[in-house]
């Protein structure tokens, strides 16, 4: 498959694949609260960093994209 139908194709899987993520994000209630998730609550501060979710995500994101490679 020569020309730009090939990358095409893969943008458009990539939507369809953030679209169901987006539509199922709320039916997995503990995807934001993972042990590793860094929170810090003050009196007139509060700070979030989703730190064992991004890792979480991005080694399915590299499995993914592994497999897609083979």
């Amino acid at each position: 498959m020569n020309g730009p139908g090939r990358p095409l194709i893969i943008m458009g899987l990539v939507l369809v694949a953030a679209g169901l993520a987006l539509s199922l994000a709320p039916r997995l209630p503990w995807l934001g609260r993972l042990p590793g998730d860094i929170t810090i609550k003050r009196e007139h501060f509060s700070f979030y960093f989703p730190l064992a979710t991004c890792i979480l995500i991005s080694a399915a994101i590299s499995f993914i994209l592994w497999l897609i490679k083979k």
